[in-house]
């Protein structure tokens, strides 16, 4: 069955960076784009970034646009966010999700901006 495991999450001050990496299994992760999302207490989850089959398309949430990259190694079955210059409302959860199972969530990995 599909599995989404996400890791690199944790506590940054502002300014900082982090890289998010998602392995994918269950699923032929080549022919599937790829998102992520995150979730802020207390309010909807949202798209952050997707990315096409070959990486050759890419769109972001108009919030992170020109901080976080978006990129994938299909040889790995892994999607990554890398993450820049980030702010306290970066502050979420942050889960990956493909098209294969849109409805299916991993655990999430918490990412905190905070001084």
């Amino acid at each position: 069955q599909v599995q989404l495991m996400e890791s690199g999450g944790g506590l940054v001050q502002p300014g900082g960076s982090l890289t998010l990496s998602c392995v994918a299994s269950g699923f032929t992760f080549i022919n599937y784009i790829m998102s992520w999302y995150r979730q802020a207490p207390g309010k909807e989850r949202e798209l952050v970034a997707r990315i096409s089959q070959f990486g050759s398309l890419t769109t972001y949430a108009d919030s992170v646009k020109g901080r976080f990259a978006i990129s994938r190694d299909n040889a790995k079955t892994t999607v990554y966010l890398q993450m820049n210059s980030l702010k306290p409302e970066d502050t979420a959860v942050y889960y990956c999700n493909t098209y294969y199972a849109p409805d299916y969530w991993g655990q999430g990995t918490q990412v905190t901006v905070s001084s």
